[in-house]
């Protein structure tokens, strides 16, 4: 994990045009641009929606995600749909477009790219190998079939709304992780969303065409951190972060065995290998958990939750 440090992923300050742009400006500047930039609420139930954003945003993502299990489905894409709804409702247009830059936000450095596609496939093949050496045979590739398969996977959760990726990330990263890093750090940000996001997973462990168990959970609260990493060290990029959640997607690791103790074993070393990451961001990286770029925070006037 120290390699991570040495190939020069960790920097100072993201090299992204935007922070540099925000880092040039002010603190009391740039809150007033974005003040002035959002339209005044008009009535009260605006003034309601702006002051509570985050609160409203996470009851309609659990809502709306919850809203067919009855029926044996989960709305993925609900994220992204109540962010939209909040900003819109909230912010008006100003606020949408602020949104929308963030998730197109690609002018990065080139070692951003690599990283967050490069991470998430150290991450299989260290789980790859802890299971091999506790005794699983070496893995099946039939899920790579023909070669082009596993970019037909990756493409695709780049661009549709209902899967995890385009789902969440707009609403994880690009709503939610602005504004709460506006009031606390980066680490108690994660750490919150991190509880937050699996809450709102849970109820998949109970529906069998999912097959989450607690291993699932438990990884889940880890990516939250290294996607936090990613987007603060990249001067708030939710295309980035994007990236690394199809990155993930796209191999799925039970598939590489057959059922059976193999497969049953492949979650934990995923896991393992998770927690290895993420524990080496927190010790190589420590500033980063302390402070968020300015870029990378959302300061909405009249919001107090």
């Amino acid at each position: 994990m120290t390699t991570t440090r040495g190939a020069g992923i960790v920097q100072n300050e993201p090299n992204d045009p935007v922070s540099g742009e925000a880092a040039a400006t002010p603190t009391s500047q740039t809150v007033d641009v974005t003040g002035s930039s959002a339209a005044t609420p008009t009535n009260g139930f605006r003034t309601f929606v702006r002051r509570r954003e985050l609160v409203i945003f996470f009851v309609l993502s659990y809502l709306i995600a919850w809203s067919t299990l009855p029926f044996g489905s989960f709305l993925a894409f609900a994220p992204i749909v109540s962010a939209i709804v909040v900003v819109a409702i909230a912010e008006g247009l100003p606020g949408l477009a602020r949104l929308g830059r963030r998730i197109i936000r690609w002018r990065v450095n080139w070692i951003w790219y690599v990283a967050a596609i490069s991470l998430p496939i150290l991450v299989v093949a260290v789980a790859i190998g802890l299971n091999m050496a506790a005794g699983a045979p070496p893995p099946s590739l039939d899920q790579f079939q023909p070669w082009y398969a596993v970019l037909l996977v990756f493409g695709l959760a780049m661009v549709n709304p209902t899967e995890g990726p385009l789902g969440e990330e707009p609403g994880w990263r690009g709503f939610a992780v602005p504004r709460l890093q506006s009031r606390w750090s980066p680490l108690a940000s994660a750490a919150l969303l991190g509880l937050l996001i699996t809450g709102w997973h849970l109820p998949l462990v109970f529906m069998p065409q999912f097959d989450l168990g607690l291993p699932d959970i438990a990884t889940t609260v880890l990516v939250t951190f290294w996607y936090a990493w990613l987007f603060n060290r990249t001067g708030g990029s939710v295309l980035l972060t994007l990236i690394a959640h199809a990155a993930e997607s796209a191999v799925n690791i039970q598939g590489l065995w057959p059922p059976g103790a193999g497969t049953d074993r492949a979650v934990w070393s995923s896991l393992i290998a998770w927690t290895l990451l993420v524990v080496a961001l927190l010790i190589f990286d420590r500033k980063s958990w302390r402070t968020a770029p300015e870029s990378a925070i959302d300061r909405v006037p009249g919001r107090i939750s």
